[in-house]
């Protein structure tokens, strides 16, 4: 996510720091001979690959573009044009006036979210410049890191998508039984959707299968908590499969594409996030629509996400668990968990503090995804963890599941007024939870901003660029 990509310890022990917003083009460490077809292929298609592990994880287009132009430009090749577009790269290295551009290009296929591969990936991208990796010894790693499988076992990945949903539930306030029934629920949406994606099943159609078990038991323990025993707010447990639903959408990156620079790629993307989510309309809608043909009447949405400061650290303990759990459900390495717990808690209490102050919601969101995106920042220097990884799952908690089921209840119940303002305050929250990550870590970017110093071991020295030949920062 963050353009300051802060190389890691050599083997003598310092630190190197390069920001790229700063300085476009990275002087190079390795010569390379430009006539050689085979070395300048080798160098491109190296990082064409580094390239294409980043877009498929959700980063944005301009970072994309940034790291895969360093990655070519440590090897040698110095003048190079990158091209990210929404599901491919293309790069092109200019070789001088009497030899012919070399150029490549990868289509990026994708492929589910691994936020391990994506800390392998940027941790690589430390040690070619510091350690001075060949191409070789490059390939050969980036190779081990993408054939790799995922860290955790399925079911690990299955219980914890089943705990964020049940940490969501009881941060909208409800009951253990309730809370129960989202964790199972998740669980049949998962299950069910891997067999479908097996199937070669559209993804739109997979998203309204899920939307549709989703709401399926809020009817039907609406109509049982007389037997239960407990009282049930059908509200709670819709939006909870809502927000389960919506928080592996690439909301974060194509906000931040639109921002920085990149309206192909934005369009792109936020067209995709915006049919995922009308998958997940529809398939909610559906199953809204026949509980009311078939005589189940459920009551208006009386859930609050505002519930006083009494419940306050139970809501921010339940995002801080909400975020933990995206993050494992993601695959993210242990270490990067404790990050991802933080920024949940951190945001919700910013959240609840803010909306306390008689803020709206769009407000109160803005404000905390823009902490998030500011400790994301911070804390990616501090752990070697990549800010998209406390992004994503920082923000999680707050998506706006209560506020899509309010548009459609009121769609269903003919107010058409008040359903499609529901989901335009919806949309305007997303939008505001991206923007402010991106705001976020733009601050964390410049609150301290290192000098361009490069001290690796002696090896090194005679290939870094001397302290005039630097540009300025």
């Amino acid at each position: 996510m963050s353009w300051m990509r802060k190389l890691g310890r050599g083997s003598g022990g310092t630190q190197a720091t390069i920001d790229t917003a700063a300085t476009p083009a990275i002087l190079p460490l390795q010569p390379i001979d430009l006539t050689d077809d085979a070395a300048v292929t080798e160098a491109l298609d190296l990082a064409v690959r580094v390239g294409s592990v980043l877009l498929d994880s959700g980063t944005g287009a301009i970072d994309t573009q940034w790291q895969t132009q360093f990655v070519a430009s440590t090897y040698g090749l110095e003048q190079c044009e990158v091209d990210v577009t929404y599901n491919s790269i293309i790069i092109t290295a200019h070789r001088g006036p009497t030899l012919p551009p070399a150029t490549t290009m990868r289509v990026v296929h994708h492929r589910s979210l691994d936020f391990t591969r994506l800390a392998a990936v940027d941790h690589l991208i430390r040690q070619m410049r510091n350690r001075l990796l060949t191409p070789a010894q490059a390939h050969r790693i980036l190779d081990t890191i993408v054939s790799a499988p995922h860290p955790y076992p399925r079911w690990v990945a299955t219980a914890a998508w089943a705990g964020m949903a049940a940490s969501v539930a009881v941060l909208l306030g409800a009951g253990p039984i309730v809370a129960f029934a989202s964790f199972l629920t998740t669980i049949a949406i998962y299950r069910t959707n891997l067999y479908l994606n097996r199937l070669g099943l559209p993804l739109f159609y997979q998203q309204v299968v899920g939307g549709m078990i989703a709401t399926i038991p809020a009817p039907v323990m609406y109509s049982l908590q007389d037997v239960l025993g407990i009282t049930v707010l059908p509200s709670q447990i819709v939006a909870t499969g809502i927000v389960v639903l919506l928080s592996g959408l690439s909301l974060v990156g194509s906000v931040q594409d639109a921002i920085t620079g990149a309206p192909i790629t934005a369009s792109a993307r936020l067209l995709e996030v915006v049919m995922m989510t009308g998958g997940i309309i529809t398939g909610v809608a559906l199953t809204l629509q026949i509980t009311q043909q078939i005589g189940i009447q459920l009551p208006m949405v009386d859930a609050s996400f505002m519930q006083g400061f009494i419940r306050l650290p139970v809501q921010v303990v339940a995002a801080a668990a909400a975020a933990m759990f995206f993050a494992l459900a993601s695959y993210a390495e242990l270490r990067a968990l404790t990050a991802a717990a933080f920024g949940g808690g951190a945001g919700m209490l910013t959240f609840l503090l803010v909306l306390s102050a008689s803020a709206g919601n769009v407000a109160a969101g803005g404000t905390a995804a823009i902490l998030v995106g500011f400790a994301g920042g911070l804390m990616a220097r501090r752990a070697l963890t990549p800010p998209l990884v406390v992004a994503v799952a920082g923000i999680t908690p707050l998506l706006p599941g209560l506020s899509v089921y309010r548009g459609l209840y009121n769609l269903i119940a003919d107010d058409r007024v008040a359903g499609l303002t529901n989901l335009g305050n919806a949309f305007a929250i997303g939008v505001a939870l991206a923007a402010g990550v991106v705001l976020g870590e733009w601050g964390a970017r410049t609150l301290r901003r290192p000098e361009i110093t490069l001290r690796p071991t002696p090896v090194a020295t005679r290939f870094l660029p001397k302290p005039w030949q630097r540009p300025p920062p």
